[in-house]
């Protein structure tokens, strides 16, 4: 790919060098070559990249007043960005679509063109496959699954009947999409449970990413719902019910019960545990290890934007460190606080 056509799909502007400069890849401002990007968002940065070896540097306009010859330079307002979308552009090798040998396949299985599907796949009748979606070794697709256009389906991944995922989703190795949710009903004179029905389905909007080894329950009577372009990360877990906002950001061992609604924008990091029937407002920050009450609201309503929750219940970090303070200073005062080691 050309740097001209680089700029052509992402936008930005060539303010040095030639629009035909082969683009060989991405790279470091150390290891970058004559035929590699490389980005910068500082100043420090850029003076860096600019006396690199890399033929392609992207930053922000006015960054630097001067620009060394031999290099090509292009100026967009969001340079990681930019350099982020290019690697993408980069990376879409042609795929030697077709059927291994060993995956099973029934004949009404819909196959679109471009397709691949690796050795020990399997694939339940009535399954749809969007073009140049990849099924990659031993990952199971169950009955009546949908999968869009350009998905990447990673190895041992099992998505179970009926789940629906529109085009570019990512799901990584050993995630689990579609079981059962966490529901029984509880016999009060005997003291067993019985599983309440998990009749439900799960879609999975467009250019969402599943971590490995994560989970997401299909609904009991209805839905759960992902919504584009959310990003989950590895070890998450998504009750049933759940209506997950688009653009949120799902960190490594969050643990989402059943019935919650997280709105769009919300970032909630590592280890924090939400109970059921539990919603988190628009652009809410959950910070690690937070927790947040069966059936409780948090929204950023009176907050500046940006502000981290924590704790149990969650609440301002502000407002936590201070109480821990606090605490502090009364258990002094007590005569109470932990000899010095």
């Amino acid at each position: 790919m050309t740097l001209g056509e680089l700029i052509e799909n992402l936008g930005g502007r060539l303010v040095q060098g030639d629009p035909k400069w082969d683009v060989s890849g991405i790279s470091t401002i150390e290891q970058a070559s004559t035929f590699e990007l490389v980005f910068a968002e500082s100043a420090a940065a850029a003076a860096d990249a600019l006396a690199s070896k890399a033929g392609m540097v992207v930053l922000a306009p006015g960054a630097v007043q001067e620009y060394p010859r031999g290099k090509c330079i292009i100026e967009a307002d969001q340079p990681r960005l930019w350099f982020a979308q290019a690697a993408k552009l980069l990376d879409k090798r042609p795929l030697d679509a077709g059927i291994h040998a060993t995956a099973t396949v029934p004949s009404d299985v819909v196959l679109s063109p471009g397709v691949v599907v690796g050795p020990g796949v399997v694939i339940g009748s009535h399954a749809r496959i969007g073009m140049r979606t990849r099924i990659d070794a031993g990952a199971v697709i169950g009955e009546a699954v949908e999968l869009g256009a350009e998905c990447h389906i990673y190895p041992r991944a099992v998505i179970y009947p009926g789940t629906t995922l529109r085009d570019r989703v990512v799901v990584h190795a050993g995630a689990v999409l579609g079981a059962d949710g966490f529901g029984y009903v509880r016999d009060e004179v005997t003291g067993a449970y019985t599983q309440f029905p998990q009749n439900g389905t799960l879609v999975i909007e467009s250019d969402v990413e599943i971590g490995a080894n994560s989970t997401i329950d299909r609904g009991a009577l209805q839905e759960t719902r992902i919504r584009r372009g959310t990003k989950i990360d590895n070890l998450v877990h998504v009750g049933h019910n759940c209506d997950i906002g688009e653009d949120v950001i799902l960190v490594a061992l969050t643990g989402i019960s059943g019935s919650c609604t997280v709105g769009k924008g919300a970032l909630i990091a590592g280890q924090v545990g939400i109970g059921d029937h539990a919603h988190i407002g628009p652009g809410v920050i959950l910070g690690g290890q937070a927790g947040v009450l069966s059936g409780k609201t948090v929204t950023n309503e009176g907050l500046r934007p940006g502000t981290v929750l924590w704790g149990t219940p969650a609440r301002p970090l502000k407002q936590v460190l201070r109480e821990q303070a606090t605490l502090m200073r009364l258990a002094r005062r007590q005569g109470k606080t932990p000899e010095k080691e």
